[in-house]
């Protein structure tokens, strides 16, 4: 029983927070074994994977990235785990298809995964990053695109959280650094990011400090360089709506300009993010809480020489904008799908770029003085899809699509609004058979996140086709604290205002039950990492209102969260559990601290990582082994855990369908969904 802030607090399960003890670990393995002999023996299990396995197993490529004469892209190939990165000199079609990094080859099990991947401008080298068991721990290499020969000198452990910014002429890059060191305690090393310079060809261990960690775990530091040299910017970024930025004339001779650091964005309570072209910089900020695009000129920087270029639209979010061809290229939001915009520097509308539908743009790949760009588009009922575009002339084509075996006719997209519990209107994507029924019958998973202002828009997945052609329906809320209607949107949703969206999702549940589309018994919610907080909150705050439970590498020990994994770096979002009245907030809805004695749960599968290094897994644990005690009632209580896996899972096509198949047994058998397609 701990003591807080005046408060008695049980932990009964404070034991399973220690995975090196010899008596978690047992437990863990008999758990896992447990969870694995229940699905493999649900019925119609065997027929999910092998249909999983014809919508996973497909051929399919990224938008390219042109860098110099070379272009850049990844290849997912039918009968391969990983995805494959290639280059094609002079032509994105016509070139000869070079394989460049294969993840595939990389381990005889899998473990290694590819990260980040970075070329030089002109396309000569590539610094990309190694995680083992796709963990977020990087290590940093060096690669010759023309011969594939790796360097031997060029490694560097410590990338966590770099991405490398090159040099113009290729030399050498600016990168992120966290110290290895195992003895620094786990939740205050993030503070300890600096940002340092690996010039090509020396020891990475007397790469120069270009700037000191903060020794703040909650500010995350990062970098970036202009496209010239001559800029080099500081991000620091508090939580997921505040970041200040600073620049540097990397061109000055005078030796104190060169050395000194002038504020652009400083202390102010809004997210900014800066490209620079041509010796001005472009600004997007949320000042406009739906987003806005500024021109400063770099000599004058302060906030009140800023010209405003491109306001907030009121009936869309600004979310991306890029500067490709000599214009500007914005994404934007528009009841949770996209649009494309292209104006000039100077911020006049040129055209809207036609998508196909009401679904994801992820914006454009392009280079600034450059004519030809490429973008993806995908919706619920559509993989995707790379067009390639001219900036000039808006002329547009398909230039690749995924290949998936379905049938997409039988079933119907909508979207329809809602009221909370406070009366805000929430809106919610659906999609089911267009003969179903609306009496209540309909099998329903409903998904959510609802947090750190991501946004959930359209998009394809195959493993959901597994679930429809069975007869079931799928619901998307897009529920306060994503980004979808702005930072206002997400400030509803963070911190103190936390409960709004999960009475966001319980009212989505409401209207669906409401509706006629579904029923209680025929109803389960899926949510992974802060989506797994939001069902861990559900269930514990509604545990009538649904059947099943899928919840995935989740927080839910929300008073010891920060002690943990990545854990301090939350803190601007969710609140301090050391701060009292913080920890009032935290503590009333805690999912781990109110499960309650002798409630009739709804059947749980806990879906874990054994190298999760980002959400600990001892959240997972915990709370599993706390339901079981204290539920009533037949529903299972499992915990499965994926070997050699991080946060995103275990990076393997063969991984992702053992796992797909049984989720989809288990919603078929608890919600008595067909476990055969329906014709």
């Amino acid at each position: 029983m701990d003591s807080l802030h005046g408060q008695q607090v049980p932990d009964p399960y404070r034991w399973l927070e220690d995975v090196s003890s010899p008596e978690v670990q047992a437990w863990m393995e008999a758990q896992d074994q447990a969870a694995r002999d229940y699905l493999s023996a649900l019925p119609g299990r065997a027929r999910i994977a092998d249909r999983l396995r014809e919508l996973f197993y497909v051929d399919s490529v990224s938008a390219p990235r042109k860098r110099g004469s070379r272009y850049f892209y990844t290849r997912r190939h039918a009968d391969r785990e990983k995805a494959v990165v290639y280059w094609r000199d002079g032509d994105a079609e016509a070139g000869e298809e070079r394989a460049l990094l294969d993840p595939n080859t990389m381990s005889e099990d899998g473990s290694t995964s590819l990260g980040v991947w970075v070329p030089t401008l002109d396309g000569s080298r590539v610094a990309y990053s190694l995680r083992e068991n796709n963990a977020d721990e990087a290590t940093l290499y060096l690669l010759e695109v023309a011969t594939g020969a790796v360097s031997a000198t060029d490694v560097i452990p410590g990338a966590r959280y770099a991405t490398p910014q090159w040099v113009p002429d290729g030399s050498g890059y600016y990168y992120a650094y966290l110290p290895t060191d195992p003895d620094i305690p786990v939740d205050i090393r993030p503070g300890l990011t600096e940002i340092r310079y690996h010039a090509l060809g020396t020891d990475p261990a007397a790469d120069p400090v270009i700037h000191p960690a903060l020794g703040d775990p909650q500010v995350f530091l990062r970098t970036a360089i202009s496209r010239d040299g001559r800029w080099l910017f500081i991000y620091r970024q508090r939580g997921w709506n505040r970041t200040e930025i600073t620049f540097r004339d990397l061109h000055a001779t005078d030796p104190d300009v060169l050395g000194a650091w002038t504020p652009l964005a400083v202390g102010r309570d809004h997210s900014y993010s800066v490209i620079a072209w041509q010796d001005r910089f472009y600004i997007w900020a949320d000042e406009e809480p739906r987003g806005c695009v500024y021109r400063a000129d770099p000599l004058r920087p302060e906030r009140d020489q800023w010209d405003p270029l491109v306001p907030e639209r009121a009936d869309a979010t600004l979310d991306n904008f890029q500067i490709i061809g000599g214009h500007l290229v914005l994404t934007y939001l528009r009841n949770a799908a996209s649009e494309l915009e292209i104006r000039t520097l100077e911020g006049e509308p040129v055209r809207a770029v036609p998508l196909p539908g009401i679904g994801t743009c992820g914006g454009m790949t392009g280079n600034p003085e450059e004519d030809e760009a490429y973008f993806t588009y995908t919706s619920f009922d559509r993989p995707a899809e790379v067009y390639r575009t001219r900036i000039s002339t808006g002329e547009t084509d398909l230039w690749a699509r995924v290949d998936v075996p379905i049938d997409p006719e039988p079933y119907q997209v909508e979207q329809v609004w809602y009221p909370s519990r406070d009366g805000t209107r929430i809106s919610m994507f659906l999609v089911r058979r267009k003969d179903i029924p609306r009496d209540g019958s309909t099998p329903f998973l409903l998904y959510g996140y609802g947090g750190f202002n991501v946004s959930l828009t359209p998009s394809f997945a195959g493993s959901l086709y597994a679930w429809l052609e069975r007869g079931g329906g799928y619901a998307l809320p897009n529920l306060r604290g994503g980004g979808e209607y702005g930072e206002e949107w997400h400030r509803a949703g963070m911190q103190a205002n936390k409960q709004n969206v999960f009475d966001d999702f319980l009212a989505a549940a409401e209207y669906l039950i409401a509706e006629g589309y579904t029923r209680p018994e025929r109803l389960a919610i899926r949510g992974g990492s802060n989506g797994g907080l939001l069902v861990g909150a559900a269930m514990t705050q509604r545990p009538d209102l649904f059947r099943a439970v899928s919840c995935g590498v989740p927080l839910l020990d929300m008073l010891r969260y920060h002690l943990f994994g990545s854990g301090r770096t939350w803190i601007p979002e969710y609140g301090d559990p050391d701060v009292a009245e913080e920890f009032c907030t935290l503590a009333a809805y805690s999912p781990y601290h109110h499960v309650k004695k002798g409630t009739r749960y709804p059947a749980l599968l806990m879906q874990s990582a054994d190298h999760d290094d980002r959400v600990d897994p001892m959240h997972a644990r915990k709370f599993v082994a706390l339901v079981q005690s204290a539920t009533m009632g037949e529903h299972p209580v499992l915990l499965r855990i994926e070997k050699h896996a991080g946060h995103g899972g275990a990076d393997l096509v063969r991984a992702a369908v053992e796992q797909g198949a049984d989720l989809y047994a288990f919603l078929c058998h608890e919600l008595g969904a067909n476990a055969q397609p329906v014709e």
